[in-house]
């Protein structure tokens, strides 16, 4: 599995703009399709909202890919 560390200089950042920012997904478009589809971990869970506060020590997972999100 591939782990990626997202850094944050905010509180949180939404989950689809997570997914982005870390190479998952090329569009908001695709990530929203993907959460919608239940196809995304948050935590070790499935998550369906796009728009989930992700917040520094959380982790969403797309197939192979581990997202981690970190603060400075």
């Amino acid at each position: 599995m591939r782990t990626e560390i997202i850094k944050i200089d905010t509180e949180f950042i939404r989950l689809d703009n997570l997914l982005k920012f870390a190479g998952a997904v090329d569009t908001g478009g695709a990530a929203k399709f993907l959460i919608q589809d239940g196809r995304v971990l948050v935590n070790d869970e499935v998550c369906t909202m796009r728009g989930k506060k992700m917040r520094k020590g959380d982790k969403a997972q797309i197939e192979d890919l581990l997202i981690e999100v970190d603060s400075d």
